[in-house]
């Protein structure tokens, strides 16, 4: 029995994996009720999990989940206490707190881009998940894990994407990462910013100096005596020396 329920998980994986892009280590969103439920069976999610779907998991959980176990008191004291002890993923209701399944439901809406397992044992939350495309279903039975098949939602839309009509989220990705390595897709940060005009410096001709305004080379009258009397003074020691010479 157990060798046939690996096979199931196996087969679903492959589905999910090659058509969403569900990849290791695969994601768990635990709410209170599969917490209780595996309390009551005595499974140890941290080495069942992993076996269960041959690779590597995360069991994580959400804030909204804790603030419902602490409320209901303490009937589900140990299923708190499982909760607290897993990842907690950030859900849009950090402000406003909701219900547990309403929380999971928004963490798989739009395609479930984070590629999470929804694990639970709420009915209603089960329908809802199924109606989304490519969202792995758990749920506990007779004390076992069971990874459930891909709903009939998540049949129709792989079939639509094979025929063309839809692309899913994971081609998508695919898409946008071969547009980025062939430069055909810039991302914002690589847009061309506008140059701002620098600030220029001043006119490096402003900048010299003026030239000084050359001075009148004529002299004036009070010059022009002093020179005239310097000369007469060299011509009277002339004479007086040539006076001396011939005495």
């Amino acid at each position: 029995m157990k060798i046939t329920r690996q096979k199931h998980a196996k087969k679903h994986l492959g589905f999910f994996r090659n058509n969403f892009g569900v990849r290791e280590p695969y994601q768990i969103l635990l709410d209170g009720t599969f917490c209780q439920a595996a309390l009551r069976g005595r499974i140890q999610l941290r080495e069942q999990f992993p076996r269960y779907l041959m690779g590597e998991t995360q069991l994580c959980t959400t804030r909204c989940v804790l603030k419902e176990l602490e409320t209901l008191g303490k009937d589900l004291y140990g299923a708190k206490l499982i909760a607290q002890k897993c990842q907690v993923r950030n859900c849009p209701h950090f402000k406003n707190p909701v219900s547990g399944s309403e929380c999971l439901l928004s963490m798989v809406e739009d395609g479930n881009p984070h590629h999470y397992f929804v694990a639970t044992q709420d009915q209603n939350l089960s329908v809802k998940v199924k109606k989304q495309p490519g969202v792995p279903l758990m749920f506990i039975i007779q004390n076992t894990m069971v990874l459930d098949k891909p709903s009939p939602k998540t049949i129709s839309f792989v079939k639509a994407v094979e025929s063309g009509q839809l692309v899913s989220g994971h081609e998508k990705q695919s898409i946008t990462q071969l547009k980025e390595e062939q430069g055909l897709l810039k991302n914002p940060e690589q847009k061309r910013r506008k140059k701002r005009k620098k600030i220029s410096g001043p006119n490096p001709l402003s900048c010299l100096k003026k030239k000084k305004k050359a001075q009148d080379t004529k002299s004036t009258p009070s010059e022009k005596k002093r020179k005239r009397k310097r000369i007469r003074n060299r011509c009277t020691s002339k004479l007086l020396s040539e006076k001396q010479n011939a005495e």
